[in-house]
């Protein structure tokens, strides 16, 4: 099992590569990845992925694909060849998606000699309740939701999903599978406000929910000293 600061994926959900540096240099070396959306992906482009995963930087590549198979599978192929530690994409893509894109990248990692990533399913995200749910014509609850689409995740080979801390004991009983990963956005710290985030909990929760690993985003990156807010998130779980 890993530290509890290695269960920490920060996430740099900034504009600028000289942002995305500066919380590097501050805190990469107490935390376990750095997480790259679309944001920073989109104003940085594949090389900067590149040239961390270069120096031996632990990055997780959020870009959520959800497109046709064919289209997904060569999208995560291109993306593995970055050197990346994990990526993503949505589980509501559908079962032959998945399978189609841990195939793909498995056969083009083994055939280049890299590493491959790990792969994991985004089930419903964090930001949506069962309102967001109906607006798309989905009648059941996030739980169900949640579950149903962990369920295809596990059975299409992904290596996890991503949901929120709220869920995770809801998957651990349905998937079975030891070595199934949940990681976990929404965290914040007990003081903190909830931004755009609706299914949240703080860190202490998440672990004792079961939570592999845990995003956390604002509440580090946006502190006038991220050092003690990362700090202060730590303490959270030794004190209670």
């Amino acid at each position: 099992m890993p530290q509890r600061s290695d269960k920490i994926i920060v996430a740099l959900d900034v504009d600028s590569v000289d942002n995305a540096e500066s919380i590097i240099a501050e805190i990469g070396n107490s935390v376990g990845a750095f997480k790259i959306g679309l944001q920073l992906f989109t104003a940085a482009g594949p090389g900067y992925v590149s040239r961390l995963a270069e120096r031996g930087i632990r990055v997780f590549l959020d870009l959520k694909f959800h497109d046709i198979p064919n289209t997904v599978a060569k999208a995560a192929v291109e993306a593995s060849k970055f050197g990346v530690w994990m990526m993503n994409v949505h589980a509501s893509g559908g079962g032959e998606m998945m399978k189609r894109t841990v195939a793909a990248v498995a056969e083009n990692c083994e055939k280049e000699r890299i590493q491959k990533p790990l792969i994991i399913a985004v089930t419903v995200l964090t930001s949506s309740n069962e309102e967001t749910l109906r607006e798309i014509g989905v009648d059941q609850d996030v739980e169900k939701q949640v579950v149903k689409l962990a369920q295809l995740a596990a059975e299409s080979g992904m290596d996890g999903v991503v949901a929120s801390p709220r869920e995770v004991g809801l998957i651990r009983r349905a998937v079975v599978e030891p070595n199934f990963l949940t990681v976990t956005p929404g965290i914040r710290p007990k003081v903190a406000t909830l931004d755009d985030q609706k299914r949240v909990t703080t860190f202490g929760q998440a672990l004792a929910n079961g939570s592999d690993y845990v995003v956390i985003g604002r509440p580090i990156t946006q502190a006038t000293d991220r050092r003690a807010a990362l700090g202060s998130i730590l303490n959270e779980v030794e004190s209670s």
